[in-house]
């Protein structure tokens, strides 16, 4: 017993120590340096201070602005695409176009529009989305690519060429989040958006280098209306079992159409204040479960919150403004001057889309095509956010259709930021590219220049900022004698070029080309054809 009473006694002493062993202790002789705060540290924020580990009142003032200016720049780019939807359906709004209404392009687009990337080539519709009274019916017309996007840009369906009715007409029901009704069976394409809100767009083809026959189509066919509970596709035996109520079969309502060409709007995004308004109304008008509650993280941290009012005080509407113009400045920079070279398409080229790296999720490489079928690679598990970042600043639309590698079907772009000495575009000067003899596209070719400001057609008085294989809205290009084909961008016409190998450019504006090929080939794919750097001519 007594030696059990000593060894307690030596186990005290060695662990209840007081007095100056207690001090010793602590004093910091045993504790690794790694986990410590000094007393003073430099950053890019300046000298932080903290008195034995804890900061100072200043040091807290100075981390508490960096931590709301880190929430509020992620707030931006992690959240532009959602803004950049709700700006679409603003825009067309401010032109009288009500949600579940239709524009239409007859005379394609112009540079009046301001749409992200649009072109001059196809016939665009689109509309906006409002599911709130429950799903909607879409029927599309044959021989259109149509794609539906929610309220935060996430793709929900396919349309057209691409999608289930594979360019021969059908009819999609967008179902909006927690509907509980009864839905119909075999009659139509269904999908379910996660969000209240949404657009939906399609492109369709000039026959004959004449848009009219694709117009008159999708004014006949196109429509929008929504659902009726208990009609078409709705099965008899259903109503029988008390699974679904039965009504009369009704022809659907006229759907509104509305004249696109030549009309001035604005659906770009805005990078001022307005952003922050705009993204507020998208969360208040979207259920909370909407976006993913990592990503609504940031929003939420800024103030940005479902239910509540946005009311930022002077001090964080300083940091907000701040954090949007260096976000901004990133977004545009990432698009405009990307580093990773796994974005380029060809070795040494400067002809870039990150999507063949990225898929349209932003997160693996799209699938290859052999022979023996599709051979997807291994996914990576992480997202690349300056990929995703940089295409919804400059692109409308995302959709698997815009990323793969299948001959005949869809389109495919390629677009470069320099010439071929790494400089910006200088609409002063004179350049020019060269399409090697037998361009991959079954379809046909484009290419567009895009004001670097908007994002959008450059404003020239040619009105359509094109050139390519088709003869509308401007003259076909015309190929060599060695059957390729140079494409002159300047501020004038060139001697001896033909009017349609040419697209004018302004003097004190830049831009940037993109080419386009519909229904790509195989020598596109392979690498086998492969379009010169764009070369300065004078």
């Amino acid at each position: 017993m007594q030696n059990l009473i000593k060894s307690l006694a030596v186990v005290c002493a060695s662990t209840l120590l007081v007095g100056p062993d207690l001090l010793q202790a602590q004093s910091g002789e045993d504790i690794p340096a790694s986990i410590t705060t000094p007393e003073k540290v430099e950053t890019h924020l300046g000298t932080l201070e903290f008195e034995d580990g804890m900061p100072t009142e200043e040091t807290a003032g100075k981390i508490y602005d960096h931590l709301d200016l880190h929430h509020a720049f992620r707030t931006f780019t992690e959240s532009l695409r959602g803004v950049s939807i709700h700006a679409l359906r603003k825009g067309l709004e401010e032109v009288g176009v009500k949600d579940n209404e239709v524009i239409i392009f007859s005379e394609l687009m112009d540079a009046n529009s301001l749409f992200l990337t649009a072109n001059a080539d196809t016939i665009y519709l689109i509309g906006g989305l409002d599911l709130t009274k429950g799903p909607v019916v879409i029927e599309v017309p044959p021989r259109v690519l149509g794609t539906v996007q929610d309220a935060w840009f996430r793709w929900v369906i396919d349309m057209g060429l691409p999608g289930p009715d594979r360019g021969e007409g059908g009819r999609y029901l967008i179902v909006p989040p927690d509907y509980e009704g009864a839905l119909p069976e075999g009659e139509y394409n269904v999908a379910y958006s996660k969000t209240n809100y949404g657009v939906w767009f399609a492109r369709a083809f000039l026959e004959n280098d004449d848009p009219k026959p694709a117009v008159e189509r999708i004014r006949k066919l196109t429509k929008i209306y929504p659902y009726q509970p208990g009609g078409l596709g709705t099965p008899i035996a259903e109503f029988l079992e008390g699974k679904s109520e039965l009504t009369k079969l009704e022809s659907a309502p006229e759907t509104v159409f509305h004249e696109g060409s030549g009309k001035v709007m604005n659906t770009i995004p805005p990078n001022d204040w307005r952003f922050y308004e705009m993204l507020n109304e998208v969360v208040q008008q979207e259920p909370a479960t909407a976006l993913d509650p990592e990503l609504m993280g940031p929003i939420a941290a800024i103030g940005i919150v479902k239910g509540k009012p946005f009311k930022p005080d002077a001090r964080m509407k300083k940091i907000l403004t701040d954090a949007l113009q260096l976000a901004n400045a990133t977004a545009r920079s990432v698009f405009m001057s990307p580093r990773d070279r796994s974005w380029y398409y060809y070795k040494g080229s400067n002809w870039q889309n990150m999507l063949f790296d990225t898929g349209y999720q932003f997160e693996t490489p799209i699938p290859e095509i052999t022979k023996d079928g599709v051979k997807p690679f291994p996914t990576t598990g992480y997202r690349k956010l300056d990929a995703r970042t940089a295409f919804f600043y400059g692109v409308t639309g995302i959709t698997p259709a815009m990323a793969m590698r299948l001959t005949g079907i869809g389109s495919t772009y390629l677009w470069t930021m320099v010439d071929a000495d790494q400089n910006y575009f200088d609409g002063a000067k004179t350049y020019k590219v060269t399409l090697p003899k037998g361009v991959p596209a079954e379809r046909f070719w484009s290419f567009t220049l895009y004001d670097t400001q908007t994002r959008s057609m450059l404003k020239t008085p040619q009105r359509y900022p094109r050139a390519g294989s088709q003869s509308y809205p401007s003259p076909a290009a015309e190929p060599g004698t060695a059957g390729s084909t140079t494409i002159f961008f300047g501020p004038e016409q060139p001697t001896g070029v033909a009017r349609g190998n040419w697209i004018q450019t302004i003097p004190g504006k830049s831009y940037f080309p993109v080419l386009r090929l519909y229904s790509p080939l195989q020598p596109f794919f392979d690498k086998s054809w492969r379009p010169t750097e764009v070369e300065l001519v004078k």
